[in-house]
């Protein structure tokens, strides 16, 4: 923008703006599996007791941001425009994990990929992302622990 440095105009330096994900928002229709299945994924714990109209957990080392559950009529939606992606060093056992606390398997691993998409208990998509792929895996597959 003409007039404008990297530092911002005249009257905006020296503030420190800032601006970054306060929390990631999953619209459920049932609050109470919701909060089970998702504090037991992510090893989140409530920020506060749950409202009816949902919940915000909170990452306990204060590292990942918020996690909204928000209780809606409305459902999953056919088509998704974002999603989770959830990155693990052993996904394998993480998606075993996963589908143990309520999840499906949507999407599995297709060749030269490094995810598979899952459903939480509610039909809402994520990804579970494979953190060594391609890096350490010779052949390309998804998922498969380094020897």
């Amino acid at each position: 923008m003409a007039g404008k440095s990297a530092q911002g105009t005249p009257g905006e330096r020296g503030k420190t703006g800032r601006i970054w994900i306060g929390s990631i928002v999953i619209d459920c229709t049932n609050l109470d599996r919701m909060i089970a299945f998702w504090s037991a994924a992510l090893h989140y714990v409530p920020r506060d007791p749950p409202g009816p109209d949902g919940v915000i957990l909170k990452d306990p080392a204060g590292g990942g941001p918020n996690l909204n559950l928000s209780r809606s009529d409305e459902g999953p939606l056919a088509e998704y425009r974002m999603h989770l992606d959830l990155y693990a060093t052993d996904p394998l056992a993480e998606v075993d994990r996963l589908l143990r606390l309520g999840a499906t398997l949507k999407e599995g691993p297709k060749p030269g990929h490094d995810f598979v998409t899952l459903a939480d208990p509610d039909g809402n998509l994520f990804d579970v992302i494979d953190v060594h792929w391609p890096g350490t895996r010779t052949d390309g597959s998804f998922g498969r622990r380094p020897e």
